[in-house]
């Protein structure tokens, strides 16, 4: 499956956020779109999961697929526990047998065993996004959307959450397209980075990388010249083409 968006404006009256985007999602990898607060990486995620129609320009690939979204915050619903927050995303997808064991073996694999009734406001930071990915996880989809999912969380907890999403990942097989402001996360989960300006948004950098779990490590010096090229990138002042009907 083509994951792509063609001269893709988007705009808020006045306000001009997305400049003219061209992007390659590839499948069954790990992109991240990478770019300063408010450049829009947001409003990009909603378009691409459909919660956005209101642009100018093609998404090709997203409108037939399933989509796991991870927001920013957790959106957990506070009466209820842990395993019946994952049912309930996943009452229109399947039977109730088989929703409660798809939430039970998703909070297994985040290591949440033991708190499977287990409240949202009973739950640290970083469990309350291990059962967001978990939900994320068992619903039946074809790609995963995820906004700034671990910048909430302490630096220790924050890698470990990551880790777990790469495990995860590495044994689903399905691809991902996260969003990030922080260079160091974007280097540490991405199999391709793209990098946007300031609004109104366009691409100025985009590669693959292919580096060891060991040298993106937040300990190791082997990405400095790769940190420096992407902090430059998102450093772009804005250029946006020609806007549409101009």
């Amino acid at each position: 499956m083509a994951y792509k968006v063609t001269s893709l404006y988007k705009a808020y009256g006045k306000e001009k956020v997305l400049g003219g985007l061209d992007l390659e999602f590839p499948a069954g990898k790990v992109t991240v779109v990478l770019g300063p607060s408010g450049c829009g990486k947001t409003s990009l995620l909603n378009i691409l999961a459909g919660l956005d129609t209101a642009y100018s320009g093609s998404v090709t690939g997203f409108e037939s697929d399933a989509i796991s979204y991870v927001f920013q915050e957790d959106r957990l619903l506070p009466w209820m526990g842990a395993k019946a927050n994952i049912v309930f995303a996943l009452r229109n997808k399947m039977g109730k047998e088989l929703a409660e064991k798809a939430a039970t073996d998703a909070l297994l694999a985040v290591g949440l065993a033991s708190y499977l009734e287990a409240r949202p406001g009973s739950l640290s930071g970083g469990m309350r996004r291990r059962v967001a990915l978990a939900r994320a996880f068992a619903y039946p989809s074809d790609l995963f959307l995820l906004d700034e999912p671990f910048s909430s969380l302490d630096l220790k907890t924050r890698i470990a959450v990551m880790d777990l999403f790469l495990k995860l990942r590495a044994s689903d097989g399905r691809g991902a397209v996260i969003v990030t402001h922080d260079v160091r996360e974007a280097i540490y989960l991405a199999d391709r980075i793209v990098s946007l300006s300031e609004k109104p948004s366009v691409v100025v950098d985009s590669l693959d990388i292919d580096m060891s779990r060991a040298d993106r490590s937040f300990a190791s010096g082997a990405a400095a010249a790769l940190e420096a090229r992407l902090y430059a990138s998102i450093l772009s002042p804005a250029h946006s083409k020609e806007w549409p009907g101009h």
